[in-house]
């Protein structure tokens, strides 16, 4: 009875294990979803923009290239701080959410990030951001140009009011109506001078290379530039000379390139004193043209080197307004350079004189000269 008993126990055990071994034969076994949806890393790796996808441990599953490159993603962690915490927000209570973050960098202005994060599953986060730094700059420089140049034009347009009062009062003094006509004419100029600088200056803003660049003997825009100036020059008794290499040419926007120089050889002449020295001379060095204006007059503080380029800023306010000076002259001289793939340098020492190099890739080819 023993033995039967113990025979039908184990041909029921393995009845019963060859039962569950055909069941699980026929039965495909329950395959747990995967976290990340199909397709979505190929769509990730398409997107140009930057994208994250975030777990519910934190933890980032899926990343595109840009947003490695932008940096908010780094060590496999979301960056920064006020980032991760958006996310967190969203995977409460599902509304999707947006947000200006700052993104910290090395050695740099933090970069100014807009992110959206919204659900992608149940158990995911997706993040996109946009690098914005650059918008935000242009815009602040927009508004600061408004700024400055609605202060700048009071100057001229009042200054011209008050002349006109000036003459209407002096009807019966010829020489008094005379020199007040002789100072609006002046200030006219000077706003003719100012309101042509800021066209010149909103068109280049974008810094990018013009649709009329053509190829430029760089003598001709010497010689243009110091004839610009020659009458001022003579009137001061300043000795104004150019000496140029020969087969020197350029490829860019002309007019661009002339008011450039022009500007240089201008500043030089206006900052120099009488009976003095102006020097414009240009030479090939590699593979760039450099156009150098050299003077002997009252030369810049050390201090002052790196703003002199910035829009309306003006070393001695005094003298610039004295010479009708408006302070866009070497701002243009900045975007032109950048606009036509170069650049500008300055030394500069105080009663010594400056120094400003116009420097741009040389062109090789030639130039037809039927045209």
């Amino acid at each position: 009875m023993l033995s039967g008993a113990v025979g039908l126990v184990l041909g029921a055990a393995i009845t019963f294990i060859w039962k569950a071994d055909e069941k699980r034969r026929i039965e495909p076994e329950a395959v747990e979803a995967p976290l990340v949806p199909p397709g979505a890393e190929a769509v990730l790796r398409s997107l140009a923009s930057s994208a994250v996808l975030v777990d519910t441990g934190d933890e980032v599953t899926q990343t595109s290239a840009p947003a490695v490159a932008l940096g908010i993603v780094r060590e496999g962690h979301l960056y920064p701080e006020a980032l991760l915490e958006l996310v967190r927000q969203v995977r409460r209570d599902g509304q999707i959410r947006e947000a200006d973050v700052e993104v910290p960098v090395r050695r740099s202005a933090p970069l100014q990030v807009h992110a959206r994060v919204a659900p992608l599953t149940s158990r995911l986060m997706l993040v996109l951001a946009e690098d914005r730094t650059q918008a935000q700059r242009l815009d602040m420089i927009r508004r600061d140009f408004v700024a400055n140049v609605s202060h700048e034009l009071k100057t001229p347009i009042g200054a011209i009011k008050l002349l006109a009062e000036a003459v209407s009062e002096a009807t019966d003094d010829p020489e008094a109506v005379t020199r007040f006509s002789a100072r609006m004419g002046d200030e006219a100029e000077r706003l003719t001078r100012l309101v042509q600088q800021i066209i010149d200056l909103s068109r280049l803003q974008a810094d990018t290379l013009s649709e009329d660049a053509v190829t430029i003997k760089v003598g001709e825009l010497v010689a243009e530039a110091c004839e610009h100036s020659m009458t001022e020059a003579e009137s001061k008794g300043i000795s104004l000379r150019s000496s140029v290499d020969g087969d020197l040419y350029v490829h860019g926007d002309r007019a661009q390139l002339h008011a450039a120089v022009s500007n240089l050889v201008e500043n030089a002449v206006t900052y120099s004193p009488e009976q003095s020295r102006v020097a414009v001379s240009a030479k090939r060095v590699d593979g760039d043209v450099k156009v150098t204006v050299s003077d002997n007059g009252v030369g810049i503080p050390a201090s002052e080197l790196e703003r002199i380029f910035e829009r309306f800023y003006r070393v001695d306010p005094a003298r610039a307004r004295s010479t009708g000076g408006t302070g866009l002259g070497l701002s243009i001289v900045k975007h032109v350079a950048a606009s036509n793939g170069g650049s500008v340098e300055v030394w500069s020492e105080p009663g010594l004189g400056s120094t400003f190099t116009l420097v741009l890739p040389a062109f090789d080819s030639e130039i037809d000269e039927e045209k």
